[in-house]
């Protein structure tokens, strides 16, 4: 099989949520591959400061409009003709999600839906991603890791859109895309994902950073809340992987797939701060009892599948994870470096370790 870094080299890739956290991360490494990328994003988005830092708007064929806009989305797919779609559009918050619950699952169900549905219909489209979460699965309080055949549910809205569209994708891979020997179609399932660049609220590492920033106290609000964090590469080399398998090898390779951490014991929020204040050089916080919405205490997955079937597996521990992604935001914000430049430095050592270069 050909290797990945020479796959991607003039394939046509389509991101959507380009200007989204994970988008411009993805963007950016399909770019350094050598793909010719489009890409949809929303205004606003809370995070295209990073996908402007990264001059993407420059570097992508960019369209501007909401996932849910079905004609827009056809119009762009039928006249770009991508080979290869990874599916990033959402509403991504859960907080957010108790606020606008309507927009929420109306964004990622319906996004999802209208992807699938132009995807059905147009034979171009050779290898299908669709990124949902590890909070599509409902929550048993079981301590090890969920696997891809746990049931699905959600008790709040963004997890409930989440596992609605994993029904949808399964449907439609059932209903229209089994004996569809061109196009492989799979859902992929991470969460808490960290690096540089992410301004979401209410997230925890940008939370971090604008109180050291501001030599303010860090509040945790959940500060024995474990969750499977990893740096932003590790699930999108998944995709990456994913994607080019079941391009090559539709039938073997759709389906569902847990990108997560090796199993282990997990690390809480307060641990996370902890190395954050190490690796920032200073900074104090202090718990608080401040919780206004449903969040699972435990959440961890099970990646055998993805390590046997698809040869993957972490990079980064959870240490060298925080030291990354804290090093991106001290080289940007306090010593001056260029985004762009400090980016793909962080691109080009994943690539080495990875031995994709």
């Amino acid at each position: 099989m050909e290797k990945i870094s020479n796959f991607y080299k003039n394939k046509k890739i389509l991101v959507t949520g380009a200007t989204g956290f994970k988008g411009s991360w993805l963007s950016s490494w399909l770019l350094k591959l050598g793909a010719k990328v489009y890409g949809t994003g929303y205004s606003p988005n809370r995070n295209n400061n990073l996908f402007f830092d990264l001059n993407l708007k420059n570097r992508i064929n960019l369209r501007i409009f909401d996932i849910r806009d079905y004609k827009k989305l056809k119009s762009f797919i039928v006249s770009t003709k991508p080979n290869i779609i990874f599916h990033l559009a959402a509403q991504p918050l859960i907080y957010r999600s108790y606020i606008e619950p309507h927009l929420t699952v109306d964004t990622n169900f319906r996004g999802t839906l209208n992807i699938l549905e132009i995807a059905r219909n147009n034979n171009f489209i050779k290898s299908l991603m669709l990124i949902t979460t590890d909070k599509c699965y409902e929550n048993t309080g079981k301590i090890k890791g969920y696997k891809e055949s746990d049931e699905l549910g959600g008790v709040d809205p963004y997890s409930a859109s989440k596992a609605a569209s994993e029904l949808i994708i399964r449907a439609y891979r059932e209903s229209f895309f089994k004996n569809n020997k061109n196009c492989g179609i799979s859902s992929a399932r991470a969460g808490n994902v960290i690096g540089g660049g992410d301004w979401s609220e209410k997230r925890l590492i940008p939370d971090c950073i604008k109180s050291l920033l501001n030599n303010k106290l860090i509040k945790l609000r959940n500060p024995n809340f474990i969750r499977p964090w990893q740096f932003v590469l590790e699930p999108l080399k998944g995709y990456l992987v994913l994607a080019k398998k079941q391009f090559e090898n539709p039938k073997k390779f759709s389906g569902a797939w847990n990108f997560g951490t090796e199993a282990n014991p997990g690390t809480d929020v307060q641990k996370i701060v902890k190395y954050m204040i190490e690796y920032w050089g200073n900074g104090k916080m202090k718990s608080i009892k401040k919780k206004k919405f449903y969040e699972q205490q435990n959440l961890q997955l099970d990646i055998t599948k993805a390590k046997i079937k698809l040869n993957w597996s972490p990079t980064y521990n959870i240490k060298n994870s925080i030291k990354i992604t804290t090093e991106w935001y001290l080289k940007v914000l306090k010593q001056g470096k260029s985004a762009l430049d400090v980016t793909n430095q962080q691109l080009e050592s994943y690539m080495n370790e990875n031995k994709w270069t």
